[in-house]
């Protein structure tokens, strides 16, 4: 049994010998052939036998692609492992294997194309914007009544009705402010009124208080109006002729930010007209780069008041008397 098994191996090498024995036309890349038998494949080379006891090495990459393919075509010889790195792809092939196969995938529809204003008010999130916008409109509206002193439930009323253009339409019209001829009319009755109790008595005689000699209360009207044409006439400065800002405040007024004042500055007072009334201010406490804080007296106290700038219609420099 065992010589059996000899036989059978000696004869698998004779055939295999007798295979890789038979000769073959190798062709190099440049046209050369040489005809040889095949002894031993290695990854750097191939070598053959070209006659008795003569050997030759020969680099893959110098063969031939025919003959790189015929060596790698054939199962017997194992040679492909070795073959098949120098053995060039055409292009169709390259692309066919290189070529990404694209598949569809689910999409999403696209909604139907509407208006912005439609959008907005077809969801929750675009009502609420809108009512913020909206409400902003009325504050702006508030805002620029109070700047230009205007009624502002009428610019505020006039602002939800016309949203943006509202505001816009009072924000270019000139600020509303009282003429001197109205506040002359407004301080005539006051003085008529305050005058009648001090009218001249008559005499038992008949003749006037004053003929029978002696210093009248008649005569004290006169007195306040010689007094008043005695004190130095006010400086008027109004908005659209000044700038109201720190620069022009510490410019103007710099007298009124000492605690003590002296001179001719002593007795003098600031009246602001603003949109929030009217103040008799004493000193500047303080001053920012868009308001400042004065000291004003109201019922026999004083009091600091934060005026803003951008509300300011007009400011006088007069005497605390006049």
């Amino acid at each position: 049994m065992r010589n059996v098994k000899i036989i059978a191996l000696a004869g698998w090498l004779c055939v295999l010998f007798v295979t890789l024995a038979q000769a073959i036309t190798f062709e190099y890349a440049d046209g050369t052939k040489v005809e040889g038998e095949i002894v031993q494949g290695k990854a750097e080379a191939l070598k053959i036998r070209v006659g008795d006891n003569k050997y030759e090495d020969i680099p893959w990459e110098k063969l031939s692609q025919a003959t790189l393919k015929q060596l790698a075509a054939d199962p017997k010889l194992k040679l492909e492992p070795f073959v098949q790195p120098f053995i060039e792809i055409p292009e169709d092939e390259r692309i066919k294997k290189t070529e990404v196969e694209i598949k569809p995938v689910p999409r999403l529809e696209r909604p139907a194309k509407g208006s912005l204003i439609g959008a907005m008010f077809g969801s929750s999130v675009g009502l609420v914007v809108m009512l913020v916008l909206y409400a902003a409109n009325i504050y702006a509206g508030y805002e620029v009544a109070v700047v230009r002193a205007y009624p502002p439930a009428m610019v505020c009323g006039i602002s939800a009705v016309a949203p943006v253009i509202g505001p816009i339409i009072f924000l270019c019209m000139p600020t509303k402010l009282k003429s001197s001829e109205e506040h002359q009319h407004v301080a005539e009755p006051e003085a008529a009124t305050d005058s009648s109790p001090l009218a001249p008595e008559a005499s038992p005689t008949g003749a006037p208080a004053h003929a029978s000699g002696g210093l009248h209360v008649a005569h004290a009207p006169a007195t306040a109006a010689a007094a008043a044409a005695a004190h130095p006439q006010p400086q008027i400065f109004k908005r659209g002729q000044f700038t109201f800002n720190r620069r022009f405040i510490e410019t103007k007024f710099s007298g009124f930010f000492g605690m003590v004042r002296h001179g001719a500055e002593k007795d003098l007072v600031l009246l602001v007209k603003s949109a929030r009334g009217e103040f008799v201010v004493t000193r500047i406490s303080r001053i920012a780069a868009n308001d400042m804080h004065v000291d004003v007296h109201r019922a026999g106290a004083s009091q600091e008041v934060q005026i803003p700038f951008l509300e300011i219609q007009e400011i006088q420099v007069k005497h605390k008397d006049a």
